[in-house]
């Protein structure tokens, strides 16, 4: 291997370790990046300097139950993870059914319901199965399994039981010190998801936070007024671990219980924290109004940018390929050729299929709301349903090059919003543009060879060569219109493109983004759901000349690259960082 591929060690450039060897740099040759964040403001020697990005930080929700905290918890560390920062998340009430479990506490058990509500339990569904233990029961039984021992009742959740109220500050306080220690050992942004919902549990998280350096807190509270959202992850709840087997109804009544007890105690965030200066972001309705407070470092402005762009519309966001180009019958990379006969046909049979798939999507959203509402908020809501017949707009994005527009010449421009975007281009191959891999392997061994060994870091040479993390960078705004965008969306772009958006939407370490195979003639449908983004794939058949769709799980396919080192002692590539597994 050349030696201008070797990866230089740290101290022949004089820099401190977790600084880039390139030092922020744009070389035209290739080169292997060290696995800090590709997002971090690198800098060149000068071992003493410190800048904005060396900080880490704690994100820490605060809120009631039933407000989303955990929806906008895995959605932020999917986007953070995606961006390359070392993120993780650490759960409080997973740790509190373990560690608050009936060996350790004493008190009520769901199972204590109130003499008022006896009646009513008699003329509920007949009890069923526990999913741990098989047995018959509408609540925890004695002796409990695993699972049941587990749960906790509302009045675990009672300001005024005094055991249990210790038990759960003294769980949410270890599960901060497994985040610190985190950090510690090379994390960047640890999230603490609970309700933090007491001024005194917000002071002790502060105060622990004050002996540790470079470590940055931000507060993020989710407020929400919406009562048909709050209803909706009321029912949501009921089948989280804590009623797993439980009459629904019986485990709703439990949760209002609890979250009344939750309220009394509840205190937004305020003046207590502002005397402090303490960072912090209230989101009210997911994101219809936006406060943020004292927020000043550069990560912290990353979480509120982001958080500013959520909604909950139902949507779809299409990915696919360009129809096949004649460069693509030739093996080309890049360029800006026009589509070949088959790519024509495809073209045309894609626009024929969003038709379809769009109004079908419509139908199956109202479905879902009437069904999640019980209908009845549904009817109250929308007394004339004529209007849902209407069908929602829906936009097309192209990159600028020519086999993309050319793949959306046959959708109607009167029902579709078509727009021509260049950060959707084909990531820019330098001055391998036009030029087939075997070209590559063939007249530049040494440079194939370096990209085999480490495909996100490495960047195509010439003017303008780019790599996978340059294409993150140029994504990052796409993605938080996406985001904020409240209808569905097809994207009419590249492989590398593809690649770089499927990953972000299906939580895909970039890792292995590199490495998913995404052929022509592939459309995939991510939806946003509750609990992450719902995947589905259909495949273009050219004997019916229409979509059939497959498995989403087994189209998401990563392949591999087998590379022999031909120096036995080169250093391997690193993984990407937001490989956090």
């Amino acid at each position: 291997m050349s030696e201008r591929l070797r990866r230089l060690p740290y101290e022949d450039l004089g820099a401190t370790e977790g600084s880039s060897p390139m030092g922020g740099v744009f070389f035209d040759t290739p080169r292997f990046a060290n696995s800090v964040p590709f997002f971090r403001l690198q800098r060149f020697g000068h071992g003493d300097a410190r800048t904005e990005s060396d900080h880490k930080l704690v994100v820490v929700m605060v809120g009631l139950p039933a407000r989303g905290k955990s929806y906008i918890v895995k959605k932020l560390k999917r986007y953070l993870s995606w961006l390359g920062f070392q993120t993780k998340i650490f759960n409080v009430g997973d740790r509190r059914r373990l560690a608050g479990s009936t060996d350790e506490y004493d008190g009520p058990t769901i199972s204590t319901i109130p003499a008022s509500s006896q009646k009513q339990q008699q003329q509920r569904p007949a009890p069923r199965q526990c999913a741990k233990c098989d047995s018959e029961h509408r609540l925890p039984h004695t002796p409990p399994c695993r699972g049941c021992e587990t749960r906790h009742s509302s009045d675990f959740f009672d300001p005024d039981n005094a055991k249990a109220r210790q038990i759960r500050e003294q769980v949410a306080m270890d599960v901060f010190e497994d985040l610190l220690r985190w950090l510690q050992a090379g994390g960047q942004i640890a999230i603490h998801d609970a309700t933090n919902s007491t001024v005194e549990r917000r002071d002790a998280l502060i105060s622990r936070l004050q002996s540790e350096e470079d470590v940055n807190l931000l507060f993020v509270e989710s407020i929400c007024t919406d009562a048909d959202i709050i209803n909706r992850n009321i029912r949501l709840k009921t089948r989280s671990p804590d009623y797993v087997g439980m009459d629904p109804e019986v485990a709703e009544a439990d949760f209002r219980a609890r979250l009344r007890n939750y309220e009394r105690a509840y205190r937004t965030i305020g003046e207590a924290e502002e005397r402090l200066d303490v960072q912090y972001c209230k989101i009210i309705d997911v994101g219809k109004k936006v406060i943020a407070y004292n927020v000043q470092g550069f990560l912290e402005s990353q979480v509120v940018f982001y958080l500013m762009n959520m909604n909950l519309e139902p949507r779809v966001i299409y990915i696919t390929r360009h129809g096949e180009s004649e460069d693509n019958a030739l093996g080309r990379i890049g360029g800006d050729a026009s589509l070949a006969p088959a790519g024509v046909r495809y073209a045309q049979a894609l626009a024929r299929f969003i038709d379809r798939r769009h109004a079908e999507f419509g139908a199956e959203a109202r479905g879902r709301t009437m069904e999640d509402d019980n209908s009845t908020i549904t009817r109250e809501r929308h007394p004339n349903n004529d209007d849902d017949d209407e069908p929602q707009p829906c936009e097309v994005w192209t990159s600028m090059l020519k086999r993309t527009m050319e793949t959306v010449e046959s959708f109607d421009p009167q029902r579709y919003h078509i727009k021509n975007i260049r950060s959707l281009n084909e990531i820019y191959a330098g001055r391998f543009e036009g030029m087939t891999y075997a070209e590559i392997a063939r007249n530049f061994p040494d440079e194939y060879e370096a990209r085999q060994l480490d495909k996100f870091y490495y960047r195509y040479p010439g003017i303008g060569g780019e790599s996978y993390a340059d294409v993150v960078l140029r994504l990052q705004q796409v993605i938080v219109e996406l985001e904020r965008i409240r209808h569905s969306v097809l994207l009419v772009t590249h492989r590398a493109m593809a690649r770089t958006l499927l990953s972000y939407f299906m939580d895909i370490p970039t890792t292995h983004m590199p490495d998913m195979e995404l052929p022509l003639g592939y459309v995939y449908a991510c939806e946003p759901r509750p609990f992450g983004n719902f995947l589905r794939v259909w495949r273009y058949v050219p004997e019916i000349d229409d979509f059939v769709e497959i498995d989403g799980a087994s189209a998401l396919k990563i392949r591999y690259p087998r590379v022999a080192l031909s120096d036995p002692g080169a250093t391997p590539p690193l993984p990407s960082p937001a490989d956090t597994a």
